[in-house]
């Protein structure tokens, strides 16, 4: 008997997690993209949002399963307990905070990379070269040049964390990674406007500077950072001793979806030696619209550039993209080397891209897929098109506000965001406040709109970013319409007949 044989006499029967049936989870898995596509075609029939029952979040404090529960029932488990009850950026109504839509390709697409379930951090395999396709669709996009390094990432955060990482490396002055914070002679500082995404703050956190190191600059009325109020604060550091790296711009600032003035800033950080981020989250991609292009004249000269797909592109959460211009600088920041992931000549360990070197991750989703099948059915233009129809929507709704007397602007609308509320003449702010924060909450909970919310000059707002494919102008009347039939009706609580 053969010693293999005789192993097999006494071994258990070996399994695997795929199925015994491959037709039934075929019908099924038919069945799933028929219902979803049904679900993504029907959504304005449904509530933008609604809150999930007691019942449905008890149903997630069982405990684990033990035994299988089979696929049908799991399925039918997802039909019941979760899509149902969704954040509801997939409805044409949806403004809240910055989130973009999705498409029925890309839920496709999603599909397909599980399927292929590639890991893009290294080796020689078709994921790399889609994902160094798509980085150098960008790169022609931005303005940088060809020789330029980039990254797919999680999104405008983690595309954030990875230009202010090369940033602080190659502004140090001495070798960060080797000897660290504590070699440092000087503290380093980092401005932008206090406009400026929290993400930074978080980075800036992460890599060990502090928050005290982070220069927030006042703003000008436009929202925009205030150039003189920031050379003197570089100038005033460095009379201190501090170290000035990198300045960041905003290219469609969160609040108000304003633009800092890219050009000067760049200008700034190439007379003071320093390293020029722009956070582009939503607004780089204005570059798309040949009316809006002129937003981000300068974005071209970036060090870094940060920027979401999964926003005003519309793809499927969740995939970023962070530019660098030098990638000596970008590999240098990353880069590490051991055994383990020795570079091949040949085999699957070959191949000349590795992402593992470029930034933190070294388990890689497929995120290229979506955007590379989302471009190439759309085209490019059309993207810029759906960008431009975002900016006239939001001046469609601006002109709905302007016309009514119980509402307000609150901050120029100089993109695709509306800062608005409703307003009462004997009313102070604090009780304004109130009514339109109730407002919001009511708008939410009956499944009319999701806009989101926001503070101006200590007045609560009703904020409106339109990064959403599906919305229509008749989507705005609804909105205002509602705001002040719920409006009117809490004003009576006040001026009680």
């Amino acid at each position: 008997m053969e010693i293999a044989d005789k192993f097999k006499e006494v071994e258990t029967e070996e399994e695997t997690l795929d199925p015994t049936d491959w037709s039934q989870l075929k019908d099924l898995g038919c069945r799933m993209v028929v219902d979803m596509m049904n679900y993504l075609e029907s959504v304005r029939e449904r509530p933008v949002w609604q809150p999930i029952p007691n019942t449905v979040k008890e149903f997630f404090t069982k405990p684990i399963p033990t035994d299988p529960e089979g696929v049908d029932k799991t399925y039918q488990d997802f039909l019941e307990k979760i899509l149902p009850y969704p954040t509801g950026n997939i409805h044409p109504r949806f403004w809240g905070w910055v989130i973009g839509t999705g498409t029925p390709l890309g839920m496709l697409a999603e599909m397909l990379a599980a399927g292929m379930n590639p890991n893009v951090g290294g080796l020689d395999h078709v994921a790399n070269h889609v994902e160094a396709q798509v980085i150098n669709w960008f790169k022609e996009i931005m303005g940088f040049p060809s020789t330029a390094s980039g990254l797919l990432v999680s999104g405008g955060s983690m595309a954030n964390l990875v230009g202010l990482t090369v940033a602080r490396n190659t502004m140090a002055r001495y070798e960060v990674r080797k000897d660290g914070l504590q070699a440092a002679t000087q503290k380093m500082t980092i401005y932008s406007s206090e406009e400026t995404h929290l993400s930074n703050q978080k980075a800036i956190e992460i890599l060990g500077l502090g928050s005290d190191a982070f220069r927030k600059i006042p703003v000008n009325e436009e929202f925009q950072i205030n150039i003189e109020r920031l050379k003197a604060c570089i100038s005033e550091d460095r009379e201190y001793d501090y170290h000035p790296v990198c300045i960041i711009g905003n290219a469609g600032s969160v609040n108000t979806g304003a633009f800092d003035d890219l050009d000067t800033l760049a200008n700034i950080c190439d007379q003071e030696n320093m390293w020029f981020h722009v956070d582009g989250a939503f607004g780089a991609l204005a570059i798309l619209s040949p009316k809006l292009r002129s937003l981000v004249s300068g974005i071209n000269k970036a060090d870094s550039l940060a920027f979401d797909l999964h926003k005003w592109m519309y793809m499927p959460y969740e995939v970023g993209c962070t530019l660098v211009r030098r990638e000596e600088d970008h590999k240098k920041s990353f880069s590490e080397s051991a055994d383990y992931v020795a570079h091949h000549s040949r085999g699957i360990a070959g191949g000349e891209i590795w992402y593992v070197d470029y930034g933190v991750q070294m388990s890689r989703g497929f995120r290229a897929l979506k955007v590379w099948m989302g471009i190439k059915e759309q085209g490019i233009r059309k993207y810029g098109r759906l960008i431009q129809q975002n900016v006239e929507q939001a001046q469609y709704l601006e002109k709905l506000i302007q016309v009514s007397a119980e509402l307000e602007i609150l901050a120029p609308v100089s993109l695709n965001i509306v800062c608005f509320r409703f307003v009462v003449d004997r009313l102070d702010n604090s009780s304004l406040n109130n009514i339109n924060k109730e407002i919001l909450i009511r708008l939410h909970e009956n499944g009319i709109a999701a806009p989101s919310y926001t503070m101006i000059d200590n007045k609560y707002s009703l904020r409106v970013a339109i990064t959403n494919h599906r919305s229509r102008r008749e989507d705005f009347d609804v909105l205002v319409k509602a705001v002040l039939e719920i409006g009117r009706e809490l004003q009576k609580s006040y001026f009680p007949s």
